[in-house]
């Protein structure tokens, strides 16, 4: 008897590859798949790892760069009903204990050129039956694998897991039933349609092949959420997912590979990829024909408002938009700038968004401040820790939520109004600055190039706030010139008390903010 399908990723991928076979489903450098040969190496990578004796519920580890394995891998462990896991491919050993250890892994794919700060490592864990690099080895091991194996019936709520690094403390691993993130991260199949989300597996399928085979690329690294929930998204749509071979960011490589492989849909996290991306478009105004792009948004770090409206006009035919999201509650929704100038973005209203008190034990008032959640399609925990998972998952009024840590409020028509990060908010002698609103205002002053803003030490405020900037190369500023542009558009309490230059900001491959960084940097120098 044929498995029941479920809202299981590798049910919806033999879906849709069932519908589009054909259909171009990943391309990175010379390497181009169809969904149906995607389909067979995934099969061809399960089979190999069950004779491995993987089996459902064992950890698949993928510390990979983007390409076609990152998917394989990811799918390959769904088909066995084991649980795919993002590594940060930039971590270094004690680092990568840690996740090994926590996580239990069975499997672990990396790629060739981590081989030197990963192979010392596999003998402290004999729990890993394979560690297999991408390349020879691996496709080797593809070729020598059956397109059959022991297919388990799946489950809507088999598990993948989302190693999120947080500002403080180890990483933490986001546990996500399948049909809860097919749903809160990838819109249910319905971002493409007017009909909105599906309403049973099989309908994916007919879904996908009616829909426009769109071209996505993933410009961030598939180990961070949001790049991979995208990628996913275009996949179960019967797109195709472009992703680059070089790992280190180059604007005008980008935009090479956006215009040779007619890009629709562009990805970046916020001013640390939008701005060098800006810079190399007005340096190069005629180098590339970019007029298939139709949408270029930003998940995971927003726009400042002059880098958004520069990027309209010199990309007319694309809508440039905002949307937010969290690890541990999905994609929230698409906003702008509130135009009261206050807060960071204003999205719209839903009946799974509310607003709840900072105590988290009720409904915050229509005029107060609180911790946006979500409720429904959630995720259900921390891997391997009750503790923490009870101060971010839980019930109320018989409803589950997460807790994204964001500080919001209504505004009179109801909308959610985002004024920060909780975990960021700089307390400074009662006042309340987010760090947000000040970065927005640096990054508007021509000689910047990138800036964060944190809270240092103070013996009479508790914290005062600090920036620390990038200069643009060629410019110069000095702290009193930064200072006096933010008082033109920020209240006094918030300026930067000081600020302070670096050459380099930490920030991830996927370009968010390394805010224990910048306060080791501000306590130090600030």
């Amino acid at each position: 008897m044929a498995p029941v399908r479920t809202y299981s990723f590798a049910d919806l991928l033999e879906l849709v590859a069932a519908a589009v076979p054909e259909r171009e489903a990943a391309v990175c450098g010379a390497h181009r798949l169809t969904y149906r040969q995607l389909n067979e190496r995934a099969d061809r990578l399960a089979s190999h790892l069950q004779a491995k004796g993987i089996r459902p519920g064992d950890r698949v580890g993928l510390q990979l760069f983007n390409g076609s394995e990152y998917l394989e891998g990811f799918f390959a462990a769904c088909k066995l009903r084991a649980v795919p896991i993002n590594i940060n491919y930039r971590y270094v050993a004690d680092e990568l204990r840690y996740i090994y250890d926590n996580a239990g892994l069975s499997v672990l794919l990396y790629s060739p050129a981590l081989a030197a700060t990963v192979q010392p490592l596999l003998p402290e864990f004999p729990g890993i039956k394979e560690a297999l690099a991408a390349g020879p080895a691996y496709e080797a091991a593809l070729a020598a694998a059956s397109v059959s194996y022991d297919v388990p019936q799946r489950s809507d709520d088999d598990l993948s897991l989302l190693y999120t690094g947080g500002t403080t403390g180890m990483p933490k691993g986001v546990m996500w039933p399948h049909k809860s993130l097919f749903f809160s991260a990838l819109g249910g199949g319905g971002f493409y349609r007017k009909e909105g989300p599906i309403t049973s597996p099989e309908e994916i399928g007919p879904v996908a092949k009616a829909g426009h085979p769109l071209r996505y690329m993933a410009i961030a690294p598939m180990m961070h959420g949001a790049s991979m929930w995208a990628s996913l998204v275009a996949l179960m749509a019967g797109q195709t997912v472009v992703m680059r071979e070089e790992v280190e960011f180059n604007a005008e490589k980008i935009w090479d590979l956006a215009a040779q492989e007619g890009v629709n849909i562009v990805a970046v996290v916020g001013d640390a990829m939008a701005v060098p991306l800006l810079d190399a478009l007005k340096a190069n105004p005629t180098r590339w024909d970019l007029s298939r792009i139709v949408h270029l948004g930003s998940g995971g770090g927003l726009f400042s408002g002059h880098v958004q409206q520069e990027l309209r006009a010199l990309l007319p035919r694309a809508n440039v938009s905002d949307s937010m999201g969290s690890s541990e509650s999905g994609t929230l929704g698409a906003g702008g700038k509130p135009a009261s100038g206050e807060g960071f973005i204003k999205i719209a209203a839903r009946p799974d968004l509310v607003i709840l008190a900072h105590t988290l034990d009720r409904i915050a008032e229509p005029d107060e401040e609180g911790v946006l959640a979500r409720s429904g399609n959630v995720a259900v925990g921390y891997w391997g820790d009750p503790a923490k998972s009870a101060t971010t998952f839980f019930s109320l009024d018989g409803l589950r939520y997460a807790a994204t840590g964001d500080t919001a409020k209504r505004d009179a028509d109801g909308n959610i109004v985002v004024l920060g990060r909780g975990s960021q908010c700089i307390n400074s002698g009662g006042e309340k600055i987010f760090p947000e609103e000040v970065e927005e205002v640096l990054h508007r002053h021509p000689a910047v190039a990138d800036a964060l803003v944190v809270g240092a030490s103070d013996p009479r405020f508790g914290k005062k706030v600090i920036a620390v900037v990038v200069l643009r190369p060629g410019h110069k500023a000095d702290p009193e010139a930064l200072r006096e542009f933010c008082r033109q558009h920020i209240a006094g309490y918030k300026v930067p008390k000081n600020v302070v230059f670096v050459d380099e900001m930490q920030r991830s491959p996927a370009g968010k903010a390394n805010y224990r960084w910048a306060t080791g940097v501000a306590e130090a120098q600030g």
